[in-house]
Parts: C-alpha cells; sequence; structure tokens
C-alpha cells in the first residue's frame, strides 16, 4: 500500500517503446517537469522509450518539458488542443517536415474524452467540431434537432502528473489551477505517477480535501522545489543542458 517511490528514475523506468502517456498541465501550470526529463535522461542514456503518443493541452514550450521530448526525436503523435503556444518551435519544426502526427482535439473534447476513458465510457456525442474538419470522418447523430459528433474515449498506458500533497498511499491534492487534466488523467492510465511537492504519512490530509483517491495513483515520488516551465523558458533553459 506504500506507494512512494525513492527516484525519477525509477519512477520512469517501466515506459516501454510506443506508450501512450498522459502529462498534466496546462501550459507550465501543473506540468510534472521533473518527470519528464527523467523521462528525457532515461532516452539519452538507454535509447528507450521512443515512439510516444503524448496527451497533452499543448505540444510544449521553448526547449524544456514536452517541448524537449519533441526535439529528441521521442514523440511520434501529439495528441493535444494548442500545437502553437507562446513558443511552439519543436513541435512547428518537426510537423512541417512530417516527423511527427497531430491529432488537434477542441480543449473541452479533450477532458472529456480522457474523463471517458476514466470513467469506462467508450464513445459520446458533443455538438462541438460539427460541420468542421475535425468531425471529418466521425459518426453524426440528430438529438432534439441539433446535430452531434461522437467522440471515442482516452485512455493511456502512463499518466505523468503533478500534485502539490500526496500520503504513502497514493492520496493527492493540487495547488490552484495546477490541478486541471492531473484528476481525469489519473484515472484514464493503466499506470499512473504522480510527483508531489510534499509527502505526508496516512491522514495527514483531510479526507474532504482529497482530490485525486490513492486507488488511481500507482507511484508518487517526492519533488519538494518543482520547476516552473515559465521560469525555465524566460531562463533561456533546454534540457538536457546545452554545453556552453
Amino acid at each position: 500500500m506504500d506507494k512512494r517511490i525513492s527516484s525519477l528514475t525509477e519512477a520512469v523506468a517501466d515506459i516501454p517503446d510506443g506508450a501512450t502517456v498522459m502529462i498534466g498541465g496546462f501550459g507550465g501550470s501543473g506540468a510534472p517537469i521533473e518527470l519528464i526529463h527523467a523521462l528525457i535522461d532515461r532516452y539519452l542514456e538507454t535509447g528507450s522509450p521512443k515512439a510516444l503518443t503524448v496527451i497533452n493541452n499543448n505540444a510544449g514550450n521553448g526547449h524544456v518539458g514536452i517541448a524537449a521530448m519533441i526535439e529528441q526525436g521521442m514523440v511520434t503523435k501529439m495528441i493535444c488542443s494548442f500545437p502553437r503556444s507562446a513558443d511552439p518551435r519543436a513541435f512547428t519544426e518537426r510537423y512541417l517536415a512530417g516527423e511527427i502526427e497531430l491529432e488537434l482535439v477542441p480543449q473541452g473534447t479533450l477532458a472529456e474524452r480522457i474523463r471517458a476513458g476514466g470513467a469506462g465510457i467508450p464513445a459520446f456525442y458533443t455538438p462541438t467540431s460539427f460541420g468542421t474538419d475535425l468531425a471529418k470522418g466521425k459518426p453524426v447523430a440528430e438529438f432534439e434537432g441539433r446535430s452531434y459528433v461522437q467522440e471515442r474515449w482516452l485512455k493511456a498506458d502512463v499518466a505523468l502528473i503533478k500534485a502539490e500533497v500526496g500520503d504513502h498511499l497514493g492520496n493527492l491534492t493540487y495547488r490552484m489551477a495546477a490541478r486541471n487534466f492531473a484528476p481525469l488523467m489519473a484515472m484514464a492510465a493503466t499506470r499512473s505517477v504522480a510527483q508531489v511537492s510534499q509527502v505526508v504519512t496516512p491522514g495527514g490530509i483531510d479526507p474532504e480535501a482529497v482530490v485525486t483517491p490513492g486507488i488511481f495513483i500507482d507511484a508518487v515520488v517526492s519533488v519538494p522545489n518543482p520547476a516552473q516551465e515559465e521560469d525555465l523558458n524566460r531562463a533561456n533553459a533546454h534540457h538536457p543542458q546545452v554545453p556552453a
């Protein structure tokens, strides 16, 4: 029942080639930068994992986090809502070169597809995207005189998320907007790994305050002072670090 693990390296050790990986975050808010960078370090050392499908709200910024994964050639497909954000050069260059695939999903639909995956709902209908290119090839049905597009659930092999406080059993709370996609992703993945700023003993979180119950979390790793993506990008940081 004790889900604590000792290192970031151990946390990402079992992610295989070709895996679908959900990564929490809304831009830098709630982005598990340390877990992502540990995954990159493993790739640079072993050549694995590669050919990943990554599900996130966007396609990364600058040269850290998801953008750094893309720069290293680890990602073959992005499923996201905002492939072009503040500094999307890593994704843009590879997409234009035909080296990475994009599945564009409206943000509300993305959240609901992930929620459906966690809830065991194979498909649902939404009016969003009806009549656009995003609806091409998808079933359409009419309800109460309005046309709706069928969307399929999203599930993942692994979810990498960031929380504020976690206990030994995997119960989690989040800091304000950093909560975003993380609770849904934890439910929709076969294995869910959370980096947390503070680890407490069972009972250290008021049960009424628990957002993600430990049943959805497989591993908790302590990261007391997590990096913020925006701070790293303002400092022109790269991962791995560019030699001076």
